[in-house]
């Protein structure tokens, strides 16, 4: 999906807009240009490994770390009574990100958690009127992900 907005990012700033005035558009073209530059290389930056100074007999042990989508998909898992009873089940409920899809949650719990999942239920919890004495407000709405994954596996949410 982040590709995927990167590509029509990038389609969105190398199709050329009509300009009123012939001259004002080459410099629109050499600025669209350097802008889609920009961004790959960026994007190129981003996707080199980062080698890590250590002795050949250390490498085996220490594992690469992925940054990927998990800190910008995922918000915090959600405790409660019923998602507890649904961990018997082997499904875990996440509080994620308002534009998350299931494709995106599915990559961070994998990523973060090594967890093969099967299925992912989306539910978006709508905003609340509250009232304090005289005081109205609303109480924000959130997106939560019901996350199942292979029978055997395990999510360690809460350290015991």
């Amino acid at each position: 999906m982040l590709l995927d907005r990167l590509k029509r990012k990038i389609q969105r700033l190398t199709t050329p807009k009509r300009a009123w005035f012939p001259a004002k558009a080459k410099k629109r073209e050499i600025t669209k240009e350097e802008r889609v530059e920009k961004i790959l290389k960026k994007k190129e930056e981003s996707t080199k490994p980062i080698k890590p100074v250590v002795a050949e007999e250390a490498k085996d042990d220490i594992k690469k770390r992925k940054t990927g989508v998990a800190p910008l998909v995922l918000r915090s898992p959600q405790i409660t009574e019923k998602a507890v009873a649904l961990e018997k089940q082997n499904q875990y409920v996440f509080k994620v990100a308002d534009k998350a899809v299931k494709s995106e949650v599915k990559k961070a719990i994998e990523e973060v958690y090594n967890v093969d999942v099967l299925k992912i239920r989306m539910i978006y919890a709508p905003a609340k009127k509250k009232r304090l004495g005289r005081t109205m407000g609303w109480q924000k709405g959130y997106k939560k992900a019901i996350v199942t994954i292979k029978k055997g596996q395990s999510i360690e949410i809460l350290p015991r």
